[in-house]
């Protein structure tokens, strides 16, 4: 059973909020005596009033700018790797009211080569993370480990370097100049061609034989986007100790 923090929150600022306005109209505590004021009553004013501005400062933090992301597997080594804890930028892609996830401003679209979190369509609860390969309208094709992108040849290059056992590349997507890594570079799964629908967008893992993405979900629809994956502020597994040297890397 997944927990909607955004729902809890939202409810929780609500029902303070209201607390705090009744209270303000109303009951008006603070010019009565509090030996005769009902304890029930005062005591949900004074949690209400201590707790609301947080609330509200975190629902607007959390929906409209930045809100934190744990990288829960290995899809995106060795850009991310399990136990990174990252900041999404969530005004990226437009802002939207929590819980319903309704666009009330547009503030931009995805670009080749972005990392982003988004809402897998068919489970809303769990959130996922990609790379932009595909824009809406685009033909890509991947083939022995190359992405072919409207028919031109994504740009790839092994850099000499290794990454647990495993080739490291350089990928450039219209100048978005990443790692990924190749387990066997005469050999992909899912080779194919995938035509991506208007209000769509491809994703892939940069770990790319070992990433569920577009190539086996589909193309990701607009509406699912949560933000743009921007920083690396913690690295933390359980039982080792922190990774000191990740804190603050940005996202290529």
């Amino acid at each position: 059973m997944s927990i909607n923090l955004a729902l809890i929150l939202t409810l929780l600022t609500l029902v303070s909020g209201v607390v705090v306005a009744m209270d303000t109209l109303v009951w008006k505590t603070a010019e009565q005596d509090s030996r005769t004021s009902p304890t029930l009553i005062l005591t949900l004013v004074e949690y209400s009033r201590s707790f609301f501005p947080v609330l509200i400062f975190v629902l607007v933090i959390r929906s409209f700018i930045f809100e934190p992301f744990r990288i829960p597997s290995g899809s995106m080594k060795p850009t991310l790797v399990v136990g990174d804890f990252i900041f999404v930028k969530k005004f990226s892609y437009g802002l939207r009211l929590p819980v319903t996830e309704t666009k009330i401003i547009e503030t931009g679209q995805p670009a080749r080569g972005d990392v982003v979190v988004f809402r897998l369509p068919s489970d809303p609860s769990i959130n996922y993370i990609k790379r932009v390969v595909g824009l809406p309208g685009d033909t890509v094709s991947l083939e022995r480990q190359r992405l072919t992108i409207n028919g031109e040849v994504v740009d790839l290059r092994a850099n000499g370097e290794i990454f647990e056992q495993v080739p490291i590349y350089i990928e450039d997507l219209d100048g978005r100049i990443h790692q990924t890594l190749i387990h066997d570079p005469g050999r992909s799964k899912q080779d194919g061609v995938y035509r991506v629908p208007e209000g769509q967008y491809f994703v892939m893992g940069d770990n790319r034989d070992h990433s569920k993405d577009s190539r086996y979900i589909g193309a990701i629809p607009e509406k699912y986007l949560v933000g743009e994956a921007v920083r690396v502020w913690m690295h933390f597994v359980p039982w080792e100790m922190p990774d000191w040297g990740r804190i603050g890397t940005k996202i290529e």
